[in-house]
């Protein structure tokens, strides 16, 4: 594929050794390029861009010789100055794309595709990468615009089908924290806070949302038929049917007024979204959240009817992580790697399904092996720093935790286990910083506990006092909510 994007040296009538030796170093270049030897080929590129400058082609070359071999930024000056000539060449703004995309420059590279797109609508390539750079920029909606055209390009790519479902749940979830913002107790929320714990099989949890939803609204309708599947898979068929009773007694929608849970209903979701978005209301945003949802499992389904894939495989573990069934996740990435083994995403999603099923000397080796490709990365420091302390190897772990939290400050989650790192090899003083720092993440009040511990190891007992003071005030509520909780999410009978 690389070859058909080179551009040859035509040999002219006149000065025929010159350009006979011109021809014969375009040859050998390209040879080179097809053999993957990208830079021995930029000299070659080098001197006959020389030979005949201003040559937007063959500035393409070098470019693409550079961007192979490596060398993105001076990748990029050659292929600008070929647009700069021919603003049509689209292979040059491929790469120059691709370039930008590898340096992290994501605006500009979206630029550039979004240049060859308006040159060659139909190149699937761009149209992906472009889907990809969008929503990494928290362009979901134009991401989502991306996804839809590369699966009428190809039905059958499991690329485009997984990353517009990804594209849908974040509309969702955009769409359920308008909601929030809007009305966070009414039935609207409760309720998609329910569906959300009901699919992760939090049953007690999703059954007291659910109840709450009704009290608020008990004409809601769908939650009736909700609780009834709670009801099933916890063992209760008789209190499932009378459930569905309920539901079938709700008075159907009058769609002249409901027109947004009508269109849901009859599964006009696109319908749905485009007249939602002209009101900033509860009920728009509920119903909008809820569609994008249905789009999701949509695409997700219509992924899972395809051949197996790494994106199939991707959706199972993040819905095995999400139920805490993190032996199976890893079972799936496992199997993701296998369609492509060079993932470094994929290989750091199964080292912390590893790490949270507690199988750390295998987290550790795959993280470790992360870290050495991308030695500047802060979350691999302390997932390898964190994984290490697991493993109580506490004096390997705290330099890892010590440039994890230089390299990001408020690394919050590094603060915490580098102030444990500390504690452990009985140094309490250098701890104390560490434990402030993360005391916003306390939701159990065991960071308070230990900062009183070493605020008392440092002979600073006032604030040992003070500090223990708010640990047992803390755990006093968190018992109250804990037995309050446990009232509220019992299953019972209709």
């Amino acid at each position: 594929m690389l070859l058909l994007y080179l551009v040859s040296i035509p040999v002219p009538a006149t000065c025929v050794p010159q350009s006979n030796s011109l021809a014969l170093k375009s040859q050998r270049a390209k040879e080179l390029m097809a053999e993957g030897n990208f830079a021995q080929a930029i000299p070659l590129y080098r001197e006959l861009n020389q030979a005949v400058p201003n040559n937007p082609g063959l500035m393409l070359n070098l470019g693409m010789a550079l961007q192979m071999a490596g060398r993105k930024r001076e990748a990029i000056s050659e292929l600008e100055a070929a647009v700069k000539l021919d603003s049509r060449l689209a292979p040059a703004w491929l790469f120059l794309g691709t370039a930008r995309l590898q340096l992290g420059e994501t605006t500009a590279a979206v630029e550039a595709l979004n240049t060859l797109l308006d040159l060659q609508p139909d190149h699937r390539e761009a149209h992906q990468m472009l889907a990809g750079a969008l929503l990494s920029l928290d362009r979901v909606e134009e991401a989502t615009e991306q996804y839809q055209k590369l699966t009428e390009f190809d039905p059958e790519s499991p690329q485009a089908w997984y990353g517009l479902g990804h594209s849908y749940e974040t509309l969702a979830g955009r769409a359920f924290d308008k909601l929030q913002g809007a009305a966070p107790q009414s039935s609207y929320s409760l309720g998609l806070l329910a569906e959300a714990r009901l699919r992760e099989q939090q049953f007690s949890s999703a059954f007291y949302l659910y109840r709450r939803a009704l009290e608020e609204k008990p004409t809601l309708r769908g939650i009736h038929k909700a609780v009834a599947e709670i009801y099933r898979q916890t063992g209760h068929p008789d209190w499932a049917s009378a459930e569905e009773k309920k539901e079938s007694q709700l008075p159907a929608p009058e769609c002249p007024t409901q027109t947004l849970e009508c269109d849901y209903h009859a599964g006009h979701y696109n319908e749905l979204i485009a007249a939602a978005k002209r009101d900033n209301t509860a009920d728009s945003f509920y119903w909008r959240s809820r569609a994008y949802n249905e789009l999701a499992v949509n695409a997700f389904t219509r992924l899972g009817q395809l051949p197996p894939s790494a994106e199939l495989h991707e959706l199972k573990a993040h819905i095995y992580n999400s139920q805490k069934r993190y032996a199976e996740a890893a079972g799936e990435w496992l199997e993701a790697l296998k369609f492509s083994p060079t993932d470094a995403q994929i290989q750091k999603q199964l080292a912390i399904s590893l790490k949270l099923g507690q199988d750390y000397g295998a987290a550790l080796a795959l993280l470790q092996d992360l870290l050495r490709q991308q030695p500047a990365s802060a979350e691999l420091s302390y997932l390898v720093g964190d994984t290490l302390l697991d493993l109580q190897r506490v004096e390997e772990a705290i330099p890892l935790l010590k440039r994890t939290v230089i390299r990001d400050p408020k690394f919050l989650a590094a603060h915490k286990s580098l102030a444990r790192a500390d504690l452990a090899v009985g140094k309490p003083v250098e701890a104390i910083p560490h434990l402030k720092a993360a005391l916003p993440s306390d939701d159990d009040g065991s960071l308070h506990y230990q900062l009183a511990q070493a605020y008392q190891a440092s002979g600073q007992s006032e604030l040992a006092k003070k500090t223990l003071a708010e640990y047992l005030e803390i755990q006093r509520s968190a018992a109250v909510a804990r037995e309050s909780a446990k009232r509220e999410t019992e299953i019972t009978a209709p």
